[in-house]
């Protein structure tokens, strides 16, 4: 398909009636191909009908230019026809008399026994034939766009623009109509841009879904590519594979629009007090029990202990409204899984160097390998036994999830299969999913297990989904779960806070390892607003031996370290194993200036302050080499050598990674 429509470094500014400006769209790139069936979706007050006017010349770009076939678009013209919510029909017209307005306006050259044709035709195109003769007050609403739909399609447009045509209609109308426009589309080759504030018409219809995030200044928050073919029937497009994870971005996305906005209107700002230059935090966390000390240092005072007087705890559902959070600015600080800093500062998110800084190991250990339940009656007790099963299995792909590429769970989850001879990529299929999400997926079958945080291991295993087939002890022993994590700037910018901020939640963490306060963190994780789960799925000690115990029903709980010697102080040498591991499997390329990253990443400095002045000095930081259950050592001297030791392993490759300190400015 050849370049169509360009959008080009549009901008949209508005006068506003007291003088000011309203600048509704800013930096809109977007290129549309002929034939293709494009989607504008997000909130309202997005910009979607302005960008949408722009294309078909109602309105023009404050900056920036439209063009149609390399034409700039100035004014509206009849080579793009708009179907727009309210029909737009000359009440004292038929419906035939209607849409021969149109074609006698615009095809003049064309004989008028072709024109009768033309019209007759689309009458005919859009099952009106019973109609033809009435006024728009004798139609009902589907009717009345049918008739907009052939009026526009009469005139023959290069390109067909429609402004939520479904909007007003019922579902059985609107279903019947999404499928004729499909029809009408595909049989005749119809460039097509629709607004839509509907999910599912947007995934049924397009070939691409434009998401335009939150106004002022809406750009273009991403672009979806919808593989699923053509012709597309709308009771029988849920079952293919990428339905549900294209309706899945969709709503994520929407739904983080959303969130944001609500930080935007609760954003003020900075308050400085007590020496810190800021005590009003917003803090990003994820439901699991890792997130006790966050908890903890909210509910038992430590926080206002240590200055920070009005700390909020903002709830995600996945490791990527964490990332989403943190780039944005909307997040001062957040949870992490222990390998997102090294992630984000050499561009794992979106190819852009992020430098995000880790003083505080937070959690070790706490995630386990759990596999369904079939797995455990076919005799699968360990990888070289799933290895095995994978061999003599007649079925389609396996698939495993895990919750991040730059988590623990992936890269642990990915060296256990490869140690069994198993190829992560190749041998079965890993997929990202929320840690909430696990257990149901497992139980409806699509997926086979997955690697996760507690309580989400433990829960399977007692309502009988699941079993752990691995405990991350048996993977690498007091491996780090759970950090802080701030950006550079942010750091550079609020240092006291910074220590605070440590000094708060390393206390919580001692508080957390004390057996005297499980009880009490227990039932604190399981509240609605933390956790929300039953009290029994949360432990945090390691009432069993190190090695899954496989009897049934097994009662496997999650081994958290918070507190003790080597366990909270950053580690250079643990951060630099997880970057080879992402390296090893294509996350980002091994950077040749690692040490550089390492010692921008691993912020010790602040660690060390926050410990001393919490008079916490007779604990060692010394762990030792890092030797996972296959009997490897890690060599830090030499990472690329043990990259290259590596049996299973993808292409990796070695790169500079320049990083800058951009500005904190919330998008």
């Amino acid at each position: 398909m050849s370049l169509f429509v360009a959008v080009d470094q549009v901008e949209k500014v508005f006068s506003l009636s007291g003088g000011g400006q309203y600048v509704a769209l800013k930096g809109i790139d977007l290129e549309i191909k002929k034939g293709e069936f494009v989607s504008l979706i997000g909130h309202s007050g997005c910009g979607k009908s302005t960008l949408l006017n722009m294309i078909a010349g109602l309105d023009l770009p404050t900056d920036g230019v439209v063009t149609l076939e390399g034409q700039k678009v100035s004014r509206p013209g009849p080579d793009r026809m708009v179907v727009f919510q309210n029909y737009s029909l000359l009440p004292w017209l038929t419906v035939r008399e209607n849409i021969a307005l149109a074609v006698d306006e615009v095809l003049t050259d064309i004989p008028k026994a072709e024109r009768r044709s033309l019209i007759e035709q689309h009458i005919n195109l859009v099952g009106l034939q019973h109609a033809a003769d009435k006024p728009p007050a004798q139609l009902s609403g589907g009717m009345k766009q049918r008739v907009a739909i052939a009026r526009a399609l009469a005139i023959r447009p290069k390109l067909l623009l429609l402004d939520e045509p479904f909007g007003a209609l019922d579902a059985l109308t609107r279903g019947n109509l999404q499928e004729q426009l499909m029809k009408i589309c595909e049989e005749n080759q119809v460039t097509a841009v629709m607004v839509t504030h509907d999910v599912d018409e947007a995934v049924l219809l397009s070939d691409r879904i434009v998401m335009l995030t939150n106004g002022p200044a809406s750009k273009i928050g991403g672009i979806l590519e919808v593989d699923i073919p053509r012709p597309r029937r709308r009771m029988e497009v849920v079952n293919h594979p990428s339905y549900y994870s294209l309706r899945s971005e969709i709503i994520y996305f929407l739904n983080q629009q959303k969130r944001i906005k609500k930080l935007r209107a609760k954003k003020t700002t900075a308050i400085a007090r007590h020496g810190l230059e800021k005590v009003n935090l917003e803090l990003g966390f994820v439901p699991l029990t890792a997130c006790a000390p966050l908890v903890v240092a909210k509910e038992k005072g430590f926080f206002a202990k240590h200055g920070l007087d009005e700390v909020s705890l903002v709830r995600e559902s996945s490791w990527r409204g964490i990332v989403d959070g943190i780039a944005g600015g909307y997040l001062d600080a957040a949870q992490m899984p222990a390998g997102m800093p090294v992630w984000l500062t050499v561009g794992g998110h979106q190819d852009t160097p992020l430098p995000i800084v880790s003083s505080l190991t937070m959690t070790r250990n706490g995630n386990a390998v759990t596999l369904a339940k079939k797995f455990y009656e076919q005799g699968v007790y360990t990888a070289t036994d799933f290895k095995r099963m994978l061999l003599e299995s007649t079925e389609q792909q396996h698939t495993l999830g895990m919750v991040h590429p730059s988590s623990m769970h992936n890269l642990l989850l990915r060296y256990w299969l490869a140690s069994g001879g198993i190829d992560p990529d190749r041998d079965v299929s890993l997929k990202t999913i929320p840690p909430a999400q696990m257990i149901a997926d497992l139980k409806a079958g699509t997926i086979d297990g997955y690697c996760v945080g507690e309580p989400w291991n433990l829960r399977a295993a007692m309502e009988d989904a699941g079993f752990t087939v691995a405990t991350d002890l048996e993977i690498w022993q007091g491996h780090p779960g759970k950090v802080l994590g701030v950006r550079e700037d942010w750091a550079n910018t609020h240092p006291n806070t910074h220590i605070a901020l440590a000094k708060a939640l390393l206390e919580a963490c001692r508080y957390c390892a004390d057996p005297e306060n499980e009880p009490d963190v227990r039932s604190l994780l399981a509240r609605r607003e933390y956790i929300s789960t039953n009290i029994d799925y949360i432990h945090l000690g390691n009432p069993n031996t190190f090695v899954c115990n496989l009897d049934r029903p097994m009662r496997e709980y999650a081994h958290h370290l918070f507190f003790g010697d080597g366990v909270n102080r950053p580690s250079r040498t643990e951060h630099l194993w997880m970057m080879t591991q992402m390296a090893r499997w294509g996350e980002i390329p091994f950077p040749r200036n690692w040490m550089e990253i390492l010692e921008r990443v691993c912020r010790v400095s602040v660690f060390s302050t926050a410990a001393r002045e919490l008079g916490i000095l007779d604990i060692k930081y010394h762990r030792g080499p890092i030797t996972l259950f296959d009997g490897a050592t890690f060599d830090a001297e030499d990472p690329i050598a043990y990259l290259n030791s590596l049996e299973i392993k993808r292409d990796f490759s070695v790169a500079e990674v320049a990083i800058d300190s951009r500005p904190l400015v919330a998008a």
